[in-house]
């Protein structure tokens, strides 16, 4: 997993309350179980005029000029602004997974739904919680000037505006420590590899009838 220190990125807005994982990324794309590839399909109903399905060539899809990850001054984003209880519905992985491979690396939201908390942060994505009053203030900042950027420290938990000014927000110490090293749960595992070797060779060396091979 790549390692999460510090996010300088525009910001993309998407005005809207109780987004779920089925309008992050529709049911008919599940079929995969490739962490890549998603990205085309992110918010698929939202961004494209017609029904999307597996496989299909999206280049020549007629996209919703309305949608604001359509709009030219929203390109490259990699910050999502966000309304409370993103992330609701099923417990799909396939959402952050479509986040991510689109380019998000921050979300930004007055709440997030449990379950989509807890794999975006497994899968690099720093999800952080202001106030409504701050979500607020940001979305009329973002909307206000063309080009709006933040620069995102997780090491400092704090974020800074183009005016210069600072909002903290808190974050699980563990979680942190897993994006800051870039550690998914793999990762966290083998950390303890020697230890686990050291183990196994040991267990193998009391019950070595359990490892013969039949003849």
């Amino acid at each position: 997993m790549q390692k999460f220190e510090r996010q300088q990125g525009l910001v993309a807005p998407l005005d809207r309350a109780n987004v779920d994982t089925d309008l992050i990324i529709p049911k008919q794309f599940l079929k995969s179980i490739q962490r890549s590839g998603f990205g085309v399909n992110l918010f698929d109903e939202l961004r494209y005029l017609d029904e999307g399905q597996p496989g299909q060539d999206c280049s020549a899809r007629p996209l919703n000029p309305d949608f604001v990850l359509n709009q030219a001054r929203y390109q490259g984003a990699s910050v999502l602004l966000a309304r409370r209880n993103f992330g609701c519905g099923s417990s799909r992985e396939h959402a952050p997974w479509a986040l991510a491979d689109f380019g998000f690396r921050v979300v930004i939201a007055p709440s997030f739904a449990d379950i989509f908390y807890n794999n975006a942060f497994k899968n690099g994505i720093l999800l952080i919680t202001l106030a409504e009053e701050a979500v607020d203030r940001l979305f009329r900042e973002v909307e206000a000037s063309e080009g709006y950027r933040l620069d995102v420290d997780l090491e400092q938990q704090r974020i800074t505006t183009p005016s210069g000014e600072i909002l903290e927000f808190a974050v699980d110490a563990f979680r942190k420590h897993c994006l800051l090293e870039g550690l998914d749960d793999i990762g966290i595992t083998l950390q303890d590899e020697e230890a686990i070797h050291a183990f196994e060779q040991k267990h193998r060396a009391a019950r070595p009838w359990l490892f013969r091979q039949a003849g």
